[in-house]
């Protein structure tokens, strides 16, 4: 888990330059159309609550949420984005997932390949790696920030399926049927989390150094740019002090 944990921190920090470019406000959308297609009432949809959240957490305008829901319910018209999951290998043979938003899927196809290759990886068949991912809810806590003991008590009322702590953070992951659960009752105690979210978690992880953990890193952040990607999750593992390293600056 520590490797998640370590790329997502990365990612936010990457997030807040990308909100400045707009990048970020055009992935999110992406995913706010794609889920209103499934009912425009975030109260009972829940990818289109997650999606809202997601860009009020960025600042995005309102009026910006309301029109890309209008997109996705056909209240407006607007380009039509399909999800698709490519699969693939990174240096040293990591498993690497791509969840892409598109409305081209032979650009796109060609476009991931290209970024695989260009950083000693491979793009490969539907479902060569999906069976290591397991979708979990998945919660980091700051443990500067936090009281340990009532996070443990908060997770005791739900389902957990594993808690991590170390010198930094306290990890909680729980089955996404109780991400919504586990939320509110963070909010209701006021305890703030560093993050939280629906994602991929590997059952087995690859260690990497040297060469092969730059390559990994360029590789992430090279598929992370893509505009029509939304998330990419991987089974790498990096010590910390080579990914602060290898990521300053």
């Amino acid at each position: 888990m520590s490797g998640h944990s370590k790329w997502s921190t990365i990612k936010r920090k990457k997030g807040k330059a990308d909100a400045e470019k707009g990048k970020l406000f055009g992935k999110i959308i992406r995913l706010i159309s794609v889920a209103a297609r499934h009912g425009s009432d975030p109260e009972t949809n829940a990818d289109l609550r997650n999606a809202i959240q997601l860009a009020r957490e960025n600042n995005m305008p309102n009026e910006n949420i309301e029109r890309a829901i209008k997109r996705g319910t056909g209240e407006i018209e607007g380009i039509s984005y399909e999800e698709v999951i490519y699969e693939g290998y990174g240096p040293g043979g990591v498993a690497v997932l791509v969840k892409v938003l598109t409305d081209n899927r032979n650009r796109t196809v060609s476009e991931i390949r290209r970024i695989f290759s260009k950083h000693g990886g491979n793009l490969g068949s539907t479902g060569c790696v999906a069976w290591i991912f397991s979708q979990k809810a998945f919660f980091s806590f700051d443990r500067t920030k936090v009281d340990q003991d009532k996070i443990l008590d908060l997770a005791l009322t739900v389902e957990v399926d594993d808690i991590e702590i170390d010198e930094k953070n306290i990890e909680v992951t729980l089955p996404p049927s109780q991400f919504e659960k586990f939320k509110r009752l963070i909010k209701e105690n006021q305890v703030e989390y560093s993050y939280a979210e629906i994602t991929m978690i590997p059952q087995t992880t690859v260690e990497l150094d040297g060469k092969k953990a730059e390559q990994m890193l360029h590789l992430m952040e090279q598929l992370e740019d893509h505009d029509d990607v939304q998330n990419v999750y991987a089974n790498f593992n990096i010590d910390e002090n080579i990914m602060e390293e290898l990521t300053a600056g």
